[in-house]
């Protein structure tokens, strides 16, 4: 709930949804549907008025802000339209920050994997002006699975990107999914980038309104024409 009385606006309305481990989900449904609320709700960046969000085992509405802090640097990943990269650091520098502050070190057999699935073993030693879009969104999907975290959360991740780099963004999200095991949670309002998922969740006026499995993106444009009307 954002604002009181008149202006209060309810941007997720009862909402209970899961997300199964070593799975990909997308989030799609008209602008102000509540989306990235809720994508930011499941990361614990927003104070929730009602309700509880859990990460495994942890309840995210429990916890202080540096505990929120730890959980978020230690076992949530973060992908946005924006590659957030830092520019005068090297990709496999960006692609290491949150360990470094973290003062963790890499899991060097998991790193090399990591820069193996999504394309840069060339490109490590590069600035982020020095690479495309599409490989500087490379280094921010390394960047997320590289602390093994429990759940990777993209905001559009595709939305700044042609689509030749944003097909390849996508099939290596979809990679990290079915060969290593991750867990992906994507918004995104796009029906293509949606059908690379195992599911997609569709919410209107912050209420979940259906949900389809193996999806198409003739099946998922159907389904956004039909909440539209």
């Amino acid at each position: 709930m954002y604002g009181k009385g008149v202006t209060a606006v309810r941007a997720l309305d009862g909402v209970s949804v899961d997300f199964a481990a070593g799975g990909f989900t997308a989030i799609m449904g008209p602008s102000g549907s509540g989306k990235s609320t809720l994508l930011h709700a499941v990361a614990g960046l927003d104070d929730l008025t009602s309700g509880r969000v859990f990460i495994g085992d942890t309840d995210l509405t429990r916890l202080g802000d540096k505990a929120l802090t730890r959980l978020r640097r230690d076992r949530v990943g973060f992908v946005f339209q924006a590659f957030n990269l830092v520019p005068t650091l090297t990709a496999i520098e960006n692609i290491e920050l949150p360990m470094a502050l973290a003062r963790r070190r890499p899991d060097k057999e998991w790193l090399r994997l990591v820069v193996d699935t999504v394309g840069l073993r060339h490109r490590l030693k590069h600035r982020p002006s020095e690479l495309s879009g599409g490989q500087q969104q490379r280094v921010a999907v390394a960047r997320a699975l590289a602390g093994q975290p429990e759940i990777i959360l993209a905001d559009e991740p595709t939305g700044n990107l042609d689509s030749r780099s944003g097909a390849e963004i996508l099939s290596f999200m979809r990679q990290a999914v079915s060969e290593l095991g991750q867990t992906i949670v994507m918004v995104t309002h796009d029906p293509i980038a949606a059908s690379y998922a195992d599911r997609v969740v569709f919410l209107a006026d912050g209420r979940i309104v259906d949900e389809v499995s193996t999806p198409t993106p003739d099946a998922v444009l159907d389904r956004l024409k039909q909440i539209g009307r």
